[in-house]
């Protein structure tokens, strides 16, 4: 069985979906979450799940092998970026090359970079009158939003929209889509 570790900077119901959506599946479970952020609810929804979890600062994330070594100590074989906002580092990376993962709310390489994530891609596409968002699960590599392409998913946007009704389509599809393309690449010998 694959082992999963999912980083996190938020509420974690990304992390919950691909961690509920494994536990069906002999395939693979999430057997770690990390987050950067002390009061982030994944740490809870980790609790919940019965998932060890850790909150990680600045300084042994990018100045320290800490992280890759928990990493490694729980024997982790993919790595999922769900709403994790920091860069990440050279270290894991190389340790992990192709496999790490993440998902961005909009069809890269459009709204994508430093500084775009959330309610601010969502806000900038709606202001643009855009007619179509959606999501674009890629691999990581040292750049913000830059890796290679692996899926992306469309939705129509109305005239009518609003970012917040934006938000809704776009957690549809990342609930619908991330799971599924995390299996598949999981099943794919040698693509991930």
């Amino acid at each position: 069985m694959k082992r999963i570790a999912i980083f996190a900077s938020g509420s974690g119901s990304n992390a919950q979906n691909i961690a509920e959506y494994f536990e069906e599946k002999e395939l693979a479970e999430v057997s770690l979450i990390l987050a950067n952020t002390p009061k982030a609810y994944v740490l809870e929804r980790a609790k919940e799940l019965e998932i060890p979890a850790y909150f990680f600062d600045r300084k042994n994330f990018y100045h320290s092998d800490e992280i890759l070594e928990i990493i490694k100590e729980h024997k982790i074989d993919y790595i999922v970026l769900a709403g994790f906002l920091w860069l990440f580092p050279h270290n894991i990376i190389q340790a992990f090359p192709n496999k790490v993962i993440n998902i961005h709310p909009a069809l890269l390489p459009n709204y994508g970079g430093r500084g775009m994530y959330g309610m601010k891609v969502h806000n900038a596409i709606v202001a643009n009158k855009e007619t179509e968002s959606g999501i674009t699960i890629h691999y990581v590599n040292e750049a913000y939003d830059e890796g290679q392409i692996i899926f992306q998913a469309k939705c129509e946007l109305l005239p009518t929209d609003t970012a917040d009704d934006l938000a809704n389509k776009i957690h549809d599809l990342e609930f619908k889509h991330f799971p599924e393309v995390i299996e598949n690449l999981l099943t794919a010998e040698g693509t991930f």
